[in-house]
């Protein structure tokens, strides 16, 4: 464990790029063999607004990232925050806390504020409004979402008192694993539940990308789907019933215009409309 924190406290950029770029490779791959939805498209020109996005999270956290570097050595340094002030444990226990607590503040948190808050629901409207969820729309996420989202990371750091090592390592888990909730694959349905129980499965993550409430607002996990479970915010849906999109947003040529989408957060607001036979269990 020591040993992996050590990398991550330094990690070069070239292999966050690589863990980025391989992961969507794979899970691309992927799903041509083991497709969940077979969708009528141009892959690559879906793609592309998608792509676009990722390099604008890109541009985002790497111009800010002196700010988290600066912020997790603080909290080290001055033994601030929930890790440096809980009593001495094993080294395991410690990042498994750290990349738990990460999980929390760091994505589910905003998450959830996203979908409660008008103007920022409007943001992340970007990420919901893609209507052939695959592997690609793991980072179609506005530039302004990218800052809120970061800024919420910087909170976690300080209520954590997270060093950098578990941050990096948490931000490269969450990477792959949104890329895999989101991968257009399919698992069983059992595999799939069983999974859910402890990580965000693609069946769990889908749920959430359903055009209407109240699947829409729920399974705001990233990683980990205790935190669904524990606030009340888990729900399922079959996956035969699953219709991408937001039922308010539905022009497809729009969603998948990449002027639409950077102009769509400061479209007016439209009250979303609640499937009558969607039940949350």
């Amino acid at each position: 464990m020591e040993q992996i924190l050590n990398y991550f406290d330094t990690i070069p950029s070239l292999h966050r790029s690589i863990i980025l770029v391989g992961g969507l490779t794979f899970f691309w791959i992927l799903e041509g063999a083991l497709p969940l939805v077979k969708f009528n498209y141009n892959k690559w020109s879906h793609a592309l607004p998608n792509l676009f996005f990722t390099g604008t999270t890109i541009v985002v956290n790497f111009s800010l990232a002196f700010l988290l570097l600066n912020s997790s050595d603080w909290v080290v340094e001055n033994q601030f925050g929930v890790l440096n002030w809980l009593p001495e444990m094993p080294l395991w226990l410690f990042v498994v806390l750290g990349v738990l607590l990460m999980d929390l503040i760091g994505a589910y948190l905003p998450h959830f504020t996203e979908h409660k808050i008008r103007p920022l629901w409007m943001i992340h409207l970007v990420h919901h409004s893609d209507p052939k969820v695959d592997t690609t729309t793991a980072n179609r996420h506005h530039p302004l979402e990218s800052v809120v989202r970061y800024v919420f990371t910087l909170f976690g750091v300080f209520i954590i008192g997270a060093p950098i090592a578990i941050v990096m390592l948490y931000q490269s888990l969450s990477l792959v694993a949104t890329q895999f909730s989101h991968a257009n694959i399919k698992l069983s349905k059992k595999t799939d539940l069983i999974l859910s129980y402890i990580l965000i499965s693609p069946d769990m993550h889908k749920t959430h990308h359903h055009y209407k409430l109240p699947h829409t607002d729920s399974n705001y996990g990233n990683i980990f789907s205790i935190w669904d479970r524990v606030f009340g915010t888990y729900s399922y849906l079959d996956r035969d019933a699953l219709v991408y999109g937001v039922d308010t947003f539905p022009d497809e040529k729009e969603n998948s215009s990449l002027k639409s989408l950077l102009k769509q957060p400061f479209q007016p607001y439209r009250k979303p409309t609640t499937d009558t036979e969607g039940n949350l269990l």
